[in-house]
């Protein structure tokens, strides 16, 4: 897998993979979020290919005191075979050079698939409370946004 930067023709690619791997919520635009993505360390939203198919993406960010990673999607069809660990280690290894000290991310509490991953990657629950205030609303039907 070739592992590169993120372009804007890209976008269409993405979206429809996170639409496959499940991480799509209705209070939570894709294109929006990207567009914010790209007007803030744009270098560290990356996207895999095998033979030019987009397989595999992840944003990251460092803000100088701790690294995040969202959005790590592998197409489901070649879930399993090293990717999602490929694409885990490229981030960390470009936060590191950011001389970011740690990495957070966030899962839902149900994804036990997604906890075992990155438990296996050496990750470990913090003993914190996630608690998060949305800002701008991405919704239109005008409901309550979820986080």
């Amino acid at each position: 897998m070739q592992i590169r930067a993120f372009v804007e023709a890209d976008e269409a690619r993405v979206v429809e993979l996170w639409q496959r791997c499940g991480l799509l919520r209705p209070w939570n635009d894709p294109h929006k979020d990207i567009a914010r993505k790209l007007r803030v360390q744009r270098e560290l939203f990356l996207v895999g290919e095998i033979d030019g198919r987009l397989v595999a993406a992840v944003m990251a960010g460092y803000e100088g005191h701790r690294g995040w990673v969202n959005y790590l999607a592998v197409d489901p069809d070649l879930q399993g075979n090293g990717l999602g660990r490929q694409m885990m280690a490229e981030v960390e290894q470009r936060l590191a050079a950011l001389g970011c000290p740690k990495v957070n991310l966030q899962i839902r509490r149900g994804n036990t698939e997604v906890l075992a991953f990155y438990a296996r990657l050496g990750y470990a629950e913090d003993d914190v409370v996630s608690m998060g205030k949305r800002l701008i609303r991405d919704d239109a039907d005008g409901k309550k946004a979820d986080t």
